[in-house]
């Protein structure tokens, strides 16, 4: 099958091309549209159904006509002047509020962008008053907006609104600001925006610098990003259409990330080949260019394939979790990866049988043996001290592991950038009111018994909230059409994102409701802090049951391709170490010296199929090129320092490309821990597992290392076939 797709790519390269080509343009085209169809922003509909909060989101749908879909912005109205507001002024912040109210607001669009390429987001928001300071220094609307707060569509309809309100009642002598979840968003992306277009330029600025200064062309430099980038193009609208027939939904954050993992792995795969062509070439300087090609392509295209399906089959395990963002994940990064595998046996092979030796035009070393001095040197070091090497790198390790001691799971939004205006706007409302006013808890109360509900016979049950401590204040209670369900909302006084609003949720609060929710009817607690609790609970239930499952998979994979027990022993532990490690590095960092409430929920799961699934394929590498070693004549000792001088530059540049591609992340908000410990873990998997820590330990344990079945040295032949066999020497070359 490899071989098939590999040779029909180098005999036919300008049709595999081209339609790649067109696959891309037209799937580019058509993913923003598909992705913003597959997305969905509320944490609940992730949880399953079991979940109390999930039960509360589902009775306000049903019965209070709440939209799924919609997003809430909380608008402050106060007096330019700072002075209370009058009743002739609250009368007028209402008149144009109910102005606003029958305003559709375009969604803008640039002169040059295609219609098509984005859904029309264009409406008319809901608006309506909510409350007035005790001390009348503002009041306060209600803004409803449908559509998911991380799609661009809406984000650019909350920027025309958000103008058009301050510009409004600015001319009647009035100040705005804007609080919520999306506009938090849109003021962290505005701020973001100048870093992040600021750092993908200069990751891909590394990576050509990289690939300049390593193989000395302009075309090997620029030509895997071309093709990377048409990959990727294609893997996102599979994935959106994917997820739009299968019914799959996706979080917002999914598609940035799968954009970096591609990215990243795209590079490698295609530095895997460059390295292992250019090779090729110079054992061959007489063989024509495209059957090099093929040849190049059907080796590192098993290799590939192995290392892809690797990572295929690692986020596989994300079906067995409960929590649907993670349950999503897992099958859209699988469907991403499996389409790169694609483009990495097909289009990769067209282009070095298209570019031939002009690939790496205009360098001379295409005519040479590099002498690799200081890959060489590095090798005898780890093979002649080894004990030495392998002490070394445990004890860097072990030391950030370490870190992992006082370990605290953060549920709230992560954002440690500045301070946002509408974080600004929240903090001068909660000076006056509770800090829960504009992202309350709910209590819902259905009547089981039959019979209808009233206010009279919720009073116990609003009484009660109203005592327990945190909470600053409780509304009206709201009956439905029938009087079959209410709604008491809550205000705490807390930060709804903060973990003591969570703790107050699953705490006091649903301890309260359980104890005097009258007889007849059953009640359920919503809102963020609950939602929180209850994914908190979730993705507790889904580590205990990913991280094994994944790592006996991994176990199983490396066992089929390396042929030996010991062998992915020592693998596992050394990612298992590499993982500890890195999360006790982002743990230090972020919640011991920056003092964050904690690690984000997601980075320990994320965190491990990344740098286990992404860290074995290096692994698999070096191991792979120390049994090809070890099975020539001489020590075991000088396989490890021959295999550790040819695979140190292809797993050093593979590797600072990954991790540069990661950083990315950082300019993303909200995702700075992901950035850090991603970029992290995959440079010390590189540079310190799979160039330092296994080679230390396969030249501590020699061919045992390959138990029960070791690599035995192939018998010296006479010594005019031994001259013979040195000539073409340069034919064994490693899979990489």
């Amino acid at each position: 099958m490899i071989r098939a797709l590999t040779g029909y790519s180098t005999r036919h390269p300008w049709k595999v091309v081209a339609l790649w080509g067109v696959l891309a343009v037209v799937l580019t085209a058509l993913a923003p549209m598909l992705m913003s169809r597959v997305t969905q922003s509320q944490t609940a509909d992730f949880l399953p159904r079991s979940y109390d909060s999930a039960a509360a989101m589902r009775i306000a749908e049903e019965q209070f006509g709440l939209n799924p879909d919609a997003t809430v912005v909380t608008v402050l109205v106060a007096r330019s002047d700072g002075k209370a507001l009058s009743a002739a002024d609250q009368t007028r912040v209402e008149a144009e509020a109910e102005k606003l109210g029958k305003r559709r607001v375009a969604m803008p669009r640039a002169d040059d962008e295609p219609t098509f390429l984005l859904p029309d987001r264009s409406q008319t928001p809901r608006i309506a008053p909510a409350m007035v300071a005790p001390d009348r220094s503002f009041e306060l609307l209600s803004v409803e907006l449908v559509g998911n707060a991380a799609d661009q569509g809406v984000q650019g309809v909350y920027r025309a609104f958000r103008d058009g309100t301050r510009t409004q009642f600015a001319e009647a002598g009035m100040r705005t600001g804007f609080t919520g979840g999306l506009a938090d968003s849109v003021d962290s992306a505005d701020s973001h925006k100048t870093a992040s277009t600021v750092g993908g330029a200069v990751v891909m600025g590394l990576i050509v610098l990289l690939n300049v200064l390593v193989f000395r062309s302009a075309l090997a430099a620029v030509l895997p990003l071309l093709a990377v980038a048409l990959i990727g193009g294609v893997a996102g609208g599979a994935v959106a259409g994917a997820a739009l027939l299968t019914g799959l939904k996706l979080d917002a954050g999914t598609p940035g990330l799968i954009s970096v993992v591609l990215l990243g792995i795209g590079i490698d795969y295609m530095l895997f080949l460059l390295f292992r062509f250019r090779e090729h070439l110079r054992a061959r300087p007489e063989q024509p260019a495209r059957e090099a090609a093929a040849q190049v392509s059907a080796r590192v295209g098993t290799a590939i394939t192995s290392a892809a399906l690797t990572i295929v089959a690692a986020f596989a395990t994300l079906g067995l979790a409960t929590f649907g963002q993670f349950r999503s994940m897992g099958p859209a990064i699988a469907v991403a990866v499996l389409v790169m595998l694609l483009g990495s046996l097909t289009l990769l092979p067209a282009l070095l049988a298209v570019a031939g030796r002009k690939m790496f035009w205009p360098s001379k070393a295409l005519l040479r043996e590099p002498r690799d001095r200081r890959a060489a040197r590095f090798g005898e070091l780890v093979a002649r001290r080894p004990l030495l090497m392998l002490a070394a790198s445990v004890t860097l390790l072990a030391a950030l592991a370490a870190g992992t001691i006082g370990l605290r799971m953060d549920y709230g939004r992560g954002d440690s950038g500045p301070q946002t205006a509408a974080a600004a706007t929240a903090v001068e409302i909660s000076h006056a009111l509770p800090a829960g006013v504009s992202d309350p808890t709910s209590v819902y109360v259905t009547v089981t018994d039959g019979g209808t509900l009233s206010t009279d016979r919720l009073t116990g049950l609003s009484g009660a909230l109203a005592r327990v401590d945190g909470v600053g204040q409780v509304a009206a209670t709201v009956l439905n059409q029938d009087h079959r369900a209410a709604r008491i909302d809550l205000y705490p006084t807390v930060d709804p994102q903060s973990p003591e609003a969570r703790d107050l949720a699953s705490g006091p609060i649903r301890a309260a409701v359980a104890q005097h929710t009258p007889a007849g009817t059953t009640a359920h607690v919503g809102g963020t802090p609950a939602i929180f609790a209850d994914v908190s609970a979730a993705v507790d239930h889904d580590l205990r049951i990913v991280f094994p499952v994944a790592a006996a998979l991994i176990a199983l994979i490396l066992l089929l391709l390396l042929r030996s027990l010991l062998a992915p022993v020592v693998l596992m532990l050394s990612v298992g170490l590499g993982f500890a490690a890195t999360l006790g590095a982002a743990t230090l960092l972020f919640q011991h010296t920056l003092g964050e409430p904690g690690i984000s929920f997601t980075l320990p799961l994320v965190l491990f199929l990344f740098v286990v699934a992404l860290g074995t394929d290096y692994n698999i590498l070096i191991t792979d090129r120390i049994r090809e070693e070890m099975q020539r004549p001489g020590p075991a000792r000088g396989a490890v320092a021959r295999a550790v001088r040819h695979t140190t530059p292809a797993i050093a540049m593979a590797g600072l490309v990954l991790a540069g591609s990661f950083a990315t992340l950082a300019t993303t908000p909200g995702s700075e821990q992901v950035a850090f410990a991603m970029a992290l873990g995959i440079m010390l998997s590189a540079l310190v597992l799979s160039l330092v820590l296994v080679p230390a330990l396969a030249a501590l344990l020699g061919r045992s290392l390959w138990w029960p079945v070791r690599p035995r040295p192939a018998a010296v032949a006479h010594p005019r076939h031994a001259a013979a066999g040195a000539a073409r020497e340069p034919e064994r070359i490693s899979a990489y």
